[in-house]
């Protein structure tokens, strides 16, 4: 795949854990942020997956600093860490985190998240389902689905973190911001009418309804 993702995780059962997952991909373990540093001074990566509690200086320290810093401003880079709690998340993601997963973890779906933080190609791809953000197209292998507009965004955003759950409200602010003209029971008939325009392949049981909480995408469909 020609594709070099950087590990920053202290340990060692872990590391192998992650690059076996990624089986593909160049991967370089660290096991500090100093080390990563050092490693980084030789070299950017296309990705890097990083721990939050490292020895010595912490793994937000370490985003902060990547963030500070123009040749790796832009590094996409995913959380992957045993602080799992709400806060935790919002604050990784505040620090500049583009993704987060909580440990234990899933190596399906870690490889999902890294697949989609990639610049491998213009559009997405999961479990055979293609979005092209640029022609604003769906399709499955040869078949083009229809979306429209508000069902197009929706998936590329569920597309963009699978696996995650995302309550309405949540949904409502990083899918359609401030349009006023959608509410809560507007995103439950958008996700039914996504799910309407996915049957025809198959992949609308990918979309899951999570009791009392919301929807997420799941690569096991």
């Amino acid at each position: 795949m020609g594709f070099k993702v950087m590990v920053v995780e202290d340990e060692a059962a872990i590391q192998e854990l992650i690059a076996a997952s990624l089986s593909g991909y160049e991967v370089r373990c660290a096991g500090s942020a100093e080390a990563a540093l050092l490693m980084l001074a030789q070299g950017t990566p296309d990705l890097l997956v990083l721990d939050w509690g490292l020895p010595g200086q912490s793994g937000i320290d370490l985003l902060r600093r990547l963030r500070a810093h123009a040749p790796t401003r832009s590094l996409p880079v995913i959380m992957l860490t045993a602080r799992s709690q709400p806060q935790d998340v919002v604050f990784g993601l505040e620090c500049g985190a583009d993704d987060y997963i909580a440990k234990p973890f899933s190596p399906r779906e870690l490889r999902a998240r890294v697949q989609v933080q990639l610049p491998r190609k213009p559009g997405m791809e999961l479990n055979g389902l293609q979005l092209d953000p640029d022609s604003q197209s769906v399709s499955a292998g040869e078949q083009d689905l229809a979306l429209g507009p508000a069902e197009f965004s929706l998936l590329r955003h569920f597309m963009r973190y699978p696996e995650r759950i995302h309550t309405r409200a949540a949904l409502l602010t990083q899918v359609w911001g401030n349009d006023s003209s959608v509410n809560e029971r507007a995103v439950d008939t958008r996700v039914r009418r996504l799910r309407q325009a996915l049957q025809a392949s198959g992949h609308h049981a990918m979309i899951e309804t999570v009791r009392g909480d919301g929807y997420r995408l799941s690569l096991t469909r």
